[in-house]
């Protein structure tokens, strides 16, 4: 059933290829006889909106997101994986406008900002239908998620509406932006799908706006000095109210293979190995010893892993979500040891004893701790010990179904989850506004705080702290590209922690505008600092 929600998807022979300059007149292949004029029909044309968002989502928008945190780390191990230093400047807060993955991103938001102002133009000529209104208020509302991408990441952006224009957008300031997306949503509403299941999965709903909303407003303060916790609050408690979204009693299956759709997730982005390519977090989260293990077709790699000051926030006793991880000593699904087969001096480049070339057999074992052989590059090593430095993550669980050659999943990667409702009414309550009651049960803090972790069988909280809330959000979020965003908003993110030393300029809360957009677009301002 998913796939046959992709192939619609993927559906697009009806428009023209998405591009992501300004100043392209419009065209498409529409005519009378093909416009869009049927619900499956709108659905198909706008397919290159969701592929724009898959494309980049989970790659680069999520190692922007999660790299420069205390989240994920990609270590150089004896040069490889080093890739000119790109990931040590996301994790020590050190980059440029050069670096690729500000550009690539940057790139990739507009892209599909402009896709979506491409198909707003095309569909103006459509004839007046429920389907029509749907769809326009779906295409503003995705407009509105990649807006808000661009805006958090980079803050002062270029707000463009109109496809076709020769005229090149100036930057807008954040709080320009940060209005924009607010009425764009508001406006949406009323003409957004309340059905949740299949038929909507992976495209915009009103419960979408909803939880934007709330998230948007959490944010406030940050985003342009004016707090609105008392408006986050009563969009979490309209969602609450008027949807049926209920927490998924097992937590691991959120992000299984087969995880989409289900009760909890809001939105997500859908990921197919063969059709809608984007999920590899097994391909580059694993351990080349693990491919048995998991049954899978193809040789992981050895890149991605979290550091030891993050893995210890999972020490409660009892806590489901301790078991996204890999740690210490390896076995396999019989409890037998995953051994390695290697010699001595491959095991530690460093040994100097009299063997260094007897065959050995070492059980894997991953290590939280992460010494380095080279400062410098934030080298751990690539011999065994050092492949295996830094505790991996199966939240995305591992799929025997992984396409065998580009090495893509089909896990699907949620954006907004009921759990981040109920955790970010919590932080508002914290913050100031006041506890409300949904459905006759009033909802303070500890007890929103508890609906999550009873779920994973962690003991109940009683009087929750900012500080206890930031943690429980880093249990519960682990990897879903929210851990920058989140310690910007508490004030943590010039925190040392890995082989960040902290204390950066406030500068590095925002990223800068690529080079090359600068130069294509004269209109634009750079972020302060860079």
């Amino acid at each position: 059933m998913k796939k046959r929600i992709f192939l619609i998807a993927m559906f697009i022979g009806m428009i023209a290829a998405s591009c992501t300059k300004l100043d392209v007149p419009v065209e498409s292949e529409l005519t009378p006889d093909n416009f869009p004029n049927t619900p499956e029909a709108f659905v198909a044309a706008t397919g290159p909106i969701y592929t724009q968002l898959r494309s980049g989502y989970a790659v680069n928008y999520w190692r922007m997101q999660e790299l420069s945190t205390d989240e994920a780390i990609i270590p150089a191990r004896d040069g490889n994986y080093d890739d000119g230093g790109q990931y040590r400047m996301l994790h020590k807060h050190n980059w440029n406008p050069d670096h690729p993955t500000i550009k690539a991103v940057w790139e990739w938001g507009f892209g599909g900002i402009q896709t979506c102002n491409r198909l707003l133009a095309l569909f103006e000529d459509a004839v007046e239908s429920d389907s029509k209104r749907q769809t326009l208020a779906e295409i503003r509302t995705m407009r509105a998620l990649f807006y808000f991408f661009m805006m958090d990441l980079y803050g002062n952006v270029p707000i463009s509406i109109a496809f076709g224009s020769s005229e090149q957008p100036a930057t807008s300031s954040r709080s320009e932006v940060f209005n924009f997306i607010e009425t764009e949503l508001l406006a949406a509403v009323p003409d957004l799908s309340v059905e949740t299941g299949m038929l909507t999965y992976g495209r915009p709903t009103r419960w979408l706006a909803y939880v934007m909303l709330q998230k948007l407003y959490l944010n406030a303060e940050y985003y342009t000095g004016t707090p609105k916790y008392t408006e986050s609050v009563a969009y979490a408690d309209k969602l609450l109210t008027e949807s049926n979204f209920s927490l998924m009693s097992d937590f691991t299956s959120l992000f299984m293979p087969d995880n989409g759709p289900n009760s909890e997730t809001i939105f997500a982005v859908p990921y197919d190995a063969n059709v809608a390519p984007g999920n590899q977090f097994s391909r580059f989260g694993l351990h080349t010893a693990l491919q048995d293990k998991y049954d899978l077709p193809f040789r992981p790699s050895i890149a991605l892993s979290t550091i030891a000051d993050f893995y210890r926030l999972f020490n409660l006793a009892g806590d489901k979500r301790n078991e996204t991880w890999l740690a210490g000593k390896q076995v396999d699904f019989d409890g037998n040891p995953i051994l390695v087969k290697t010699t001595n001096k491959g095991l530690d480049a460093s040994y100097s004893g009299p063997d260094p070339g007897k065959e050995i057999q070492w059980q894997l074992e991953f290590t939280p701790e992460m010494p380095l052989r080279l400062e410098a590059t934030m080298d751990v090593g690539n011999d065994e010990l050092g492949k295996a430095r830094g505790v991996r993550s199966i939240k995305y669980y591992p799929d025997k179904n992984t396409h065998p050659s580009n090495r893509d999943s089909n896990n699907d990667v949620p954006v907004f989850r009921l759990a981040d409702v109920y955790l970010m009414k919590a932080e508002a309550i914290l913050r100031g506004a006041a506890a409300t009651t949904v459905k006759g049960e009033s909802q303070t803090a500890d007890v929103l705080v508890n609906k999550i972790r009873r779920r994973v069988g962690a003991d109940e909280v009683m009087g929750i702290t900012l500080e206890t809330l930031l943690d429980e959000r880093a249990r519960e979020f682990a990897w879903e590209a929210w851990r920058r965003n989140d310690l910007i908003r508490f004030g943590k993110f010039e925190d040392a922690w890995g082989f960040n030393p902290g204390g950066q300029a406030p500068t590095y809360r925002i990223y800068p505008v690529p080079t090359s957009e600068m130069r294509l677009n004269t209109k634009l301002i750079q972020n302060p600092g860079y």
